[in-house]
């Protein structure tokens, strides 16, 4: 019997292991394997305390116990899926709990924020058709603004980088400056459907839109008869304090996108809309194969809950103003931030240096931060992050800034 030599195999490096993957994204050298609480652990052994949460979906960190005792029930009934021919309780009772506290009367789900604001737009067009014969269609969004990369969001959204080399672009989608003036002339046209904005310009360098702007927003839109489109997607469920963000400027919209934090770490989307704009959609105008579907449906009423709870809202107003009081002081005494902005668990770093060397810095000191910008640093800690992590953040940036 002839023994054949045993070959054992190189564990593959990182970069190779994304070979097979389409290189869309420019990724942290690093793979992660492990998360707890606030921190995520590397395949090299490394922890790392996270102030990104996956891009602001991991509200709750990490190996969260609630999430997964929500997760086995929904296994154990043994339906993930049926589609939307059917009724299923986790959809309705996460429906009808987000109607509960907020504004709206009716809820649509999918699986990404990108898919929410897509189909955000189709309502109100749809609307738009109903109460202006046709021509009313046109989405006006904001210098600054993210709203995804999807045909009818890319348009929406400002970034050069992403746009060029997709045109030509969706129609009927325009981007104004942020100010009042420009808005009312481009309102002026009757063809005008919607508005579109975050109220914390989240990717377009983490800028806070003025309660009183917002305010002035909303009046022009009910002057000439259009729809206000909150997206929530990054800002909102707890990420400034309140629950929607559009609950700490005390203006109400029409229309909020939400999605990142919904599900926990599961794709989930949701557009909240007014009886106004439902009545306008009809059986056939949108759809989703997966969109609220029972087990993630489930988890997600779990999340909403525990993001509705006021004492955490209470600690994420409380703790994010303390933490925009230290990075000021860290302004103050570094020559190499320009500028402090944030509201909440959501900031962003102004930075002398491209905000890509700061970001490596910060990695190898053990903390993991994101850009907003070429020269804008961004910080998305879980909502439970405690202010002794917060404060280590802090000291570790101004390590990486060194």
């Amino acid at each position: 019997m002839t023994t054949l030599p045993v070959v054992m195999a190189e564990t593959p490096s990182v970069q190779q292991k994304s070979e097979a993957l389409l290189p869309v994204y420019k990724r942290f050298p690093i793979e992660i394997v492990r998360g707890a609480g606030t921190r995520l652990f590397g395949a090299d052994g490394r922890s790392y305390l996270d102030f990104t949460s996956g891009i602001g979906v991991n509200a709750l960190g990490y190996a969260d116990a609630g999430i997964a005792e929500a997760a086995r029930g929904a296994l154990e009934s043994g339906v993930l899926h049926t589609s939307n021919l059917f009724h299923t309780a986790p959809g309705q009772a996460l429906a009808e709990a987000l109607v509960a506290r907020s504004f709206a009367s009716s809820v649509f789900f999918c699986n990404s924020g990108a898919e929410a604001n897509e189909g955000a737009f189709k309502f109100v067009r749809r609307w738009g058709r109903d109460i202006g014969g046709g021509d009313k269609h046109e989405i006006i969004a904001l210098r600054g603004g993210f709203h995804g990369r999807l045909f009818a969001t890319l348009a929406a959204t400002d970034r050069p980088q992403y746009r060029a080399p997709f045109r030509p672009l969706a129609g009927g989608i325009s981007i104004a400056e942020r100010d009042l003036g420009e808005l009312a002339r481009m309102m002026d046209r009757r063809t005008v459907a919607a508005v579109i904005v975050e109220p914390v310009q989240g990717e377009g360098g983490v800028r806070v839109l003025e309660p009183a702007f917002l305010s002035g927003l909303r009046e022009l839109t009910r002057e000439r008869n259009v729809a206000l489109i909150f997206d929530e997607v990054q800002c909102g469920l707890g990420r400034t304090g309140w629950l929607f963000a559009y609950e700490r400027t005390d203006v109400v919209p029409d229309v909020v996108t939400l999605a990142k934090p919904l599900a926990g770490g599961l794709p989930m989307g949701a557009i909240l809309v007014t009886p106004e704009i439902a009545a306008s959609v009809q059986p056939g105008d949108h759809g989703s194969t997966f969109g609220g579907g029972p087990f993630v449906a489930t988890v997600a009423k779990h999340v909403f809950d525990r993001l509705s709870d006021p004492a955490l809202l209470a600690r994420v107003r409380e703790n994010g103003a303390w933490l925009g009081e230290q990075l000021r002081a860290l302004a103050a005494r570094r020559e190499e931030v320009r500028a402090v902005r944030g509201v909440g668990y959501l900031w962003g770093i102004d930075v002398t240096r491209p905000a890509g060397e700061i970001v490596a810095c910060a990695r190898e000191a053990g903390l993991l931060i994101l850009t907003a910008g070429d020269y804008t640093l961004r910080l998305l800690p879980p909502l439970i992050t405690t202010r002794e992590e917060l404060a280590q953040g802090v000291e570790q940036i101004e390590r990486a800034l060194s």
